[in-house]
């Protein structure tokens, strides 16, 4: 089998399935917008690692992030910072984020994500949510992001919902996002002080989320949207 029909298996292999085991289910923070979600997110991760040639990271598609509702509800709730915009969702998971900036105007909207299974997903909450998605499977720390091509290369806004939980990945993350903002584009973080988020970020709004209490030991999570200068 040639490298095309390998690819296209491996996409149907993962829209299967995340629409067997998954469902839509409306985003508690952000009701407007309805996302396929897993009703138990670590029985899929054990199915998804059996499933595999080895280990797996977390399904992180197949439920909310606090960081990622904070983040689109702030855009839904101030359409201006995105309308008629080229946006970019890294790391997007299931879409909340992309989906959020596509309904309050943006011009383009591009979901990145490294996990074919959340590439699937946020083309699905594309679909359940009437909006369009250039959805894109790239790690954006891989090469540089922001060069003529890259994924970042022609983003107004930069959108990041809850990624600062591991200190390799923020190490890394940062610089590029600063590069981002220097170039002139608006990047906003939302993250409800995870281990790893940085300092000197200009928080500019602040949500109550309400969470999945057995993945975030608490029912509603006080989560920060930030700006990176």
């Amino acid at each position: 089998m040639g490298g095309v029909e390998r690819e296209a298996d491996d996409v149907r292999a993962a829209d299967r399935l995340v629409r067997e085991r998954a469902a839509p289910v409306p985003v508690p923070g952000v009701p407007e917008v309805v996302l396929p979600t897993a009703a138990d997110v670590l029985e899929l991760w054990e199915e998804t690692e059996r499933g595999s040639d080895g280990p797996r990271p977390p399904p992180f598609w197949g439920f909310p992030w606090v960081g990622g509702q904070a983040l689109a509800r702030h855009v839904l709730d101030h359409p201006a910072l995105v309308a008629g915009a080229r946006v970019v969702d890294v790391a997007c998971g299931s879409g909340l984020v992309a989906v959020a900036a596509a309904l309050a105007g943006a011009a383009r909207v591009r979901a990145v994500d490294v996990d074919p299974l959340a590439v699937a997903a946020a083309r699905w909450s594309a679909d359940l949510n009437g909006v369009g998605l250039e959805v894109v499977r790239a790690d954006v720390l891989a090469g540089d992001a922001l060069s003529r091509g890259g994924v970042l290369a022609d983003a107004r806004v930069v959108l990041v919902g809850d990624l600062f939980y591991e200190r390799a990945t923020a190490q890394r993350l940062l610089p590029l996002l600063r590069r981002a903002a220097g170039a002139g584009a608006l990047v906003l973080v939302g993250d409800p002080g995870r281990a790893y988020l940085p300092t000197g970020l200009e928080e500019v709004a602040r949500h109550e989320v309400p969470v999945v209490a057995h993945l975030e030991d608490a029912d509603v999570r006080s989560t920060a949207v930030l700006r990176v200068v």
